[in-house]
């Protein structure tokens, strides 16, 4: 059996998600001898300010050796890896792999998926398990092959979605347990105790479930949409990209409000889908094909994130507004 400390470990990362299972493999005494994230991103106005990510920032704290090539097929990138000598590699949240990178490491390429595979396969698996209304999710370590998330499950934590969990609270659930699941893979396969089990063998309830990638379009609100429907798609939008419609702040002008939280209610009659009615200065409600959500923080395209009630407060009257 091979020691934590022998086993050269290459990590492949860029957000915060990867940022938990790089940290426990640092500080468990893993031997990490490269890290590979995304090149800087050009920001500000003009782009003249490069911003690392997040992985990147940690590599640096801890003085690893990082790489950060434009495309993954590179000879220079190829090679450079190569001269890393992995025994095995650990990718969280990064780019699909082209086969000369997965299969370099004698010991192979192992990915953290953040949804209980073969269910969510893609790029928004937390997203899409909230927006379905889905009880439970979890995580999933798995060895790469060619298709997206299809490879061979080593090991899966489940949990359940609570009734006010939206995606930051599951995400940030998921990145801890995720950081326990990497180091309770790479131990069992120090151990040569795993035993690996193929996608296509495990039970699914119904059919399987995508989880492409998300874009704005996606996140537009359809008010004639029941109040459940409605509760679960903002929730699994929210924080990030956040859900979003359009609101008449007066006559025939239009802008983009964004809605981070909501409660459902059924508490008033029915109204046509997207109109507003406000109770007192403290509760806005948008009508839906069944019900009504009460707008709990929301953001006008260019205005800041407020609760309902500064928002309000910045009206006499919001009787004629309406959603679309």
């Amino acid at each position: 059996m091979m020691e934590k400390k022998d086993i050269r470990i290459v990590f492949m990362g860029t957000p915060d998600f990867a940022v938990e299972s790089l940290r426990c493999l640092v500080e468990g005494g893993y031997n990490v001898v490269g890290v590979i994230t995304m090149p800087d991103k050009p920001m500000g106005r003009h782009g003249s300010v490069l911003q690392s990510s997040p992985v990147k920032k940690y590599a640096l704290e801890k003085g690893l050796k990082i790489l950060q090539p434009e495309k993954l097929k590179e000879e220079g990138f190829i090679r450079e890896l190569q001269s890393l000598k992995a025994d095995l590699q650990i990718v969280v949240a990064f780019r699909m792999l082209p086969e000369i990178v997965w299969k370099m490491p004698p010991m192979g390429t192992f990915n953290l998926h953040a949804s209980l595979l073969p269910q969510y396969r893609g790029a928004a698996p937390i997203n899409w398990a909230i927006i379905n209304g889905d009880k439970e999710t979890g995580i999933t370590t798995f060895f790469l092959k060619q298709d997206i998330d299809t490879g061979e499950i080593i090991d899966q934590v489940k949990i359940p979605i609570e009734e006010k969990d939206n995606v930051e609270t599951v995400h940030d659930k998921l990145m801890i347990l995720g950081g326990k699941l990497v180091i309770k893979t790479v131990d069992a396969l120090l151990e040569g105790s795993i035993k690996t089990i193929p996608q296509e063998q495990l039970v699914c309830n119904g059919e399987l479930r995508p989880a492409p990638k998300i874009f704005k379009e996606t996140c537009k609100i359809d008010w004639n949409q029941p109040t459940e429907i409605l509760y679960n798609f903002i929730r699994g939008l929210s924080p990030y990209p956040a859900a979003w419609t359009e609101i008449c702040l007066h006559q025939e002008e239009w802008t983009d409000m964004k809605i981070y939280e909501v409660e459902k209610d059924f508490s008033q009659d029915l109204k046509q889908p997207g109109q507003i009615i406000e109770l007192g200065k403290k509760n806005m409600l948008i009508a839906t094909r069944d019900g009504f959500l009460s707008i709990k923080e929301l953001q006008l395209a260019g205005k800041k994130r407020l609760k309902i009630t500064d928002f309000l407060n910045g009206f006499k009257s919001i009787a004629d507004f309406y959603c679309r």
